[in-house]
């Protein structure tokens, strides 16, 4: 019998940080044991070209849905993905996500992976946060899903952007629950 292979979900919304995107992407295009779904919202197209003066995201073969494609298969709980990791999450999506409101793909697909109490990560991209974001982010963490701030830690002393920025999708990738050599405390 073939192993299942794991399904994921990659939603990249208009905030700033397409960086992490392209590396978690990058990343996750090197597994065999992984079927990734994307969707990307028509500002995250343009952020990314912006930040990284490029549309690379045209060159990932994984299946690019639209966003308003409510047939795109996670957009429905019997298709068992059983993971969500919106990269980065703006706090307009975090917010129509923490009030059940689906009214584009991503939103649809967070409300599926949270009534299936599978796993919803969301790199929240935003400082400072005011009063309604915080509110937000604990309705999401109180309905079971993960507040992951795009923070960088610096303990394995980056030496460029990409290696800042690694150091936020090494914990998403832990998150997620995969195999992933990067630096660990102490070790």
């Amino acid at each position: 019998m073939t192993p299942t292979k794991r399904k994921i979900i990659i939603a990249i919304t208009g905030a700033s940080g397409s960086i992490y995107a392209k590396i978690l992407l990058d990343f996750l295009s090197n597994r065999q044991d992984i079927e990734v779904g994307v969707v990307m919202s028509d500002n995250a197209k343009t952020v990314w070209n912006h930040e990284l003066d490029n549309t690379d995201f045209n060159n990932y073969s994984f299946p690019f849905y639209d966003k308003n494609d409510f047939n795109a298969p996670f957009a429905s709980g019997s298709a068992k993905y059983d993971t969500m990791i919106i990269i980065p999450c703006s706090m307009g999506t975090m917010g129509r996500i923490a009030n059940g409101i689906s009214n584009d793909l991503t939103t649809r697909a967070a409300d599926v992976i949270l009534k299936e109490r599978r796993k919803l990560i969301l790199v929240a991209r935003e400082t400072p946060y005011n009063l309604i974001h915080i509110n937000n982010m604990k309705t999401i963490t109180e309905a079971g899903g993960i507040i992951c701030p795009a923070t960088p830690s610096f303990y394995s002393k980056p030496t460029t952007i990409e290696g800042v920025a690694k150091t936020v999708v090494d914990r998403v990738i832990d998150l997620m629950g995969l195999e992933n050599e990067s630096y660990r405390w102490g070790y």
